[in-house]
């Protein structure tokens, strides 16, 4: 016993998370986590030992005062440890449920070299909750003072939307434009219901229109006007938030057959059509009885489990590496298996064969070994000489990665692109090679958390407002009504 009369080991065991069983959760698409309570908040908030040289607020993309929020929230300061985190983060209800802490700022934990990492997103995810409990309205105030400068924001995911809000608050007037029914990106369409409510993302989105931020949706700005032209026709800067929309494909024998899906499609059709009941998609996936996704990351696992809880009786995820390489969530991947989701490690698809009606019916896969690290660092996979095998298969994802849809950069002229449609922009900056033209998130790093597309419009924002105003605080401000 510790002198404080509390188990000795306290201090290096973290607090688990209550979750629905497992399975009850698979027949529905209610939230898997269910939160802190105050009393499991609080003990787990006692372990931080509140370091004065923090290593975890150095692995926050956007630099949020970990320990100071921590220290509020033992001092059940709540209002102010969220105050604290809002500083830095615009959508804390958002990346406290999706963000990898456990690869980012719980990484470097002084705790974790001993023990458990401090959960500091389940702490993030019980301060936003007692906001809400309180029933406050979370929304930052519309300014009363305009600057007279206006900027177009192309795409409002995470990027977007953080740069959108961020310009606001400094005054400028903002339009978003969206291609698809909804607003959101990736946070709307990507991320499954149980991992995101659909709730949380829209009343965020609703904050955004309150800070006088207008929203376009179904609209595809490259098809009405290149991106260059936005300028001409009134607005001082552009943010390009595009993300990466065009799915990598496995180019093998079969794969335009019926039942084979890109895995963003899948999720996009499932949570635009269930969760946001847009009448313009039209939500004829079927799963079947025996489901098989292709891939390893946090999409596979996604789409393994929307899979799972639109009707079919068996999934299973492929990958072509070992477990140790799996990329997704351990949280995650502990989840699907709880569920009853199987893997197949070191296994690849080789082909697709259809029945008479063109409907996938079979897959051929073969085993695979590791050799020397790719280019990504990673032992590479490949083959094994007669290792095939056939396994029957109703519905398949494919989850193997993303690349830059090029329609908006390869409307406008002047910006600089890499790699098959990705902006090169200046690190510090985000400004593109085109002036007035900034860009972040995924379509100017390539794939990549939401956190850090947030911190890459947040300094965007910044930095377009230092370009607006010429280095002279509001020189045209003016008071609003």
């Amino acid at each position: 016993m510790s002198s404080k009369g509390k188990p000795a080991q306290d201090r290096w065991h973290s607090v688990d998370m209550p979750k629905q069983d497992a399975k009850k959760r698979i027949s529905n698409f209610n939230e898997v986590t269910l939160g802190y309570s105050e009393e499991q908040a609080q003990k787990e908030a006692s372990r931080c030992l509140l370091c004065t040289n923090p290593p975890c607020s150095k692995g926050c993309p956007v630099g949020i005062n970990i320990p100071s929020f921590i220290r509020l929230t033992k001092e059940k300061k709540y209002e102010q440890a969220l105050r604290k985190i809002k500083e830095k983060s615009s959508f804390p209800s958002i990346t406290c449920r999706i963000c990898p802490q456990e690869e980012q700022c719980q990484k470097s934990c002084n705790i974790a070299k001993k023990g458990d990492a401090i959960q500091i997103g389940r702490l993030e995810r019980f301060l936003t909750e007692c906001e809400k409990t309180k029933q406050k309205n979370t929304c930052t105030s519309r300014n009363t003072f305009s600057t007279g400068k206006k900027v177009a924001v192309i795409g409002s995911g995470p990027s977007g939307l953080t740069a959108a809000a961020n310009l606001a608050k400094f005054g400028h007037k903002v339009v978003i434009f969206e291609a698809l029914p909804v607003a959101g990106g990736v946070l709307a369409y990507g991320i499954p219901e149980f991992r995101l409510p659909k709730s949380i993302v829209k009343e965020e989105v609703e904050c955004i229109r309150k800070l006088g931020v207008k929203i376009y949706t179904n609209l595809q700005i490259a098809k009405i006007s290149a991106v260059d032209s936005l300028i001409q026709e009134g607005f001082d800067a552009v943010f390009i938030g595009a993300g990466v929309g065009i799915p990598q494909t496995l180019g093998i024998p079969g794969e335009n057959l019926k039942g084979i899906y890109p895995a963003n499609d899948f999720l996009m059709y499932t949570n635009l059509s269930l969760f946001y009941k847009c009448q313009e998609v039209d939500n004829t996936i079927k799963v079947g009885k025996k489901a098989v996704i292709i891939g390893g990351g946090n999409v596979a696992i996604d789409a393994a489990r929307t899979a799972l809880r639109l009707g079919a009786e068996s999934v299973t995820i492929y990958y072509r590496r070992s477990r140790e390489e799996l990329p997704a969530r351990k949280e995650e991947i502990k989840n699907a298996q709880e569920e009853g989701i199987a893997f197949q490690f070191l296994c690849s698809p080789k082909r697709f064969i259809g029945d008479e009606e063109g409907h996938v019916k079979y897959m051929e896969f073969v085993r695979m070994q590791l050799g020397e690290p790719d280019s990504s660092g990673r032992r590479k996979p490949t083959p094994i000489a007669g290792s095939e095998s056939i396994t029957e298969v109703d519905f398949v994802a494919v989850a193997i990665g993303r690349r830059a849809n090029s329609i908006v950069q390869g409307f406008t002229k002047g910006i600089g692109v890499k790699n098959e449609g990705i902006i090169v922009t200046e690190d510090e900056t985000t400004k593109t090679s085109h002036e007035g033209i900034y860009a972040g998130g995924d379509i100017a790093t390539g794939e990549a958390t939401v956190i850090s597309a947030m911190g890459s419009g947040r300094k965007a924002a910044r930095y377009i407002d230092e370009y607006l105003m010429k280095a002279c605080r509001y020189p045209q401000m003016v008071v609003t009504k």
